[in-house]
């Protein structure tokens, strides 16, 4: 390995860094708030449990609404220990990343959708109409310019041989197809007068 390979090995190294270190530390984060709601549920879940015992104390919840109630909060207790937990973490970021995942899913569909939907209405009508009339002036233009040349092409094989303004000595004799045995001296270029 060269000094230059190293080179470059370390300086990507260094770029690199900074964004393993930044997913590090949202990763870190999002592990700290997940533990945060953990406790909170826990706590939530307890309490729930706690107010159950109390309200069947007063009559306000029977001997089964008391059971239900508490079934249901010790689930939210146990879900709440669960997320304290590292595997609780490593679940809740997998369903975060999953979450993400469709988040951006349908983002692209929205873009997408709005894309078409530009492309459909009058954004993409005017687009159409310009190009249309872009084609409508190019071949406008093109059938002018045919006209012309037609045109020039007729007015040329009209016009008679003798009518050009300078003319060699003789030409006339080689359009007829009479070629004397004249010296070369008759093939100067002269004027017409």
């Amino acid at each position: 390995m060269s000094f230059r390979e190293i080179a470059l090995t370390v300086r990507a190294v260094n770029r690199a860094s900074a964004e393993f270190n930044r997913i590090q530390s949202d990763a870190e984060s999002l592990a700290a708030r997940v533990k945060s709601l953990g406790s909170a549920l826990a706590g939530l879940g307890a309490s729930g449990v706690a107010i159950g015992y109390v309200a069947n104390q007063f009559g306000l919840l029977s001997d089964s609404e008391m059971k239900v109630f508490n079934s249901a909060m010790s689930v939210v207790t146990v879900m709440g220990l669960f997320l304290r937990t590292s595997t609780g973490v490593a679940v809740a970021q997998k369903v975060y990343s999953a979450a993400c995942w469709v988040a951006t899913a349908a983002q692209n569909a929205l873009n997408i959708s709005y894309g078409t939907f530009l492309a459909l209405t009058g954004v993409g009508i005017a687009v159409i109409v310009a190009a249309a009339a872009a084609m409508w002036s190019f071949a406008n233009s093109m059938n002018q310019a045919t006209a012309s040349v037609q045109h020039f092409n007729s007015a040329a094989a009209e016009t008679p041989t003798h009518t050009r303004s300078i003319q060699r000595a003789g030409e006339s004799a080689l359009t007829s197809g009479s070629r004397g045995g004249g010296s070369d001296a008759a093939f100067y270029r002269r004027g017409v007068e």
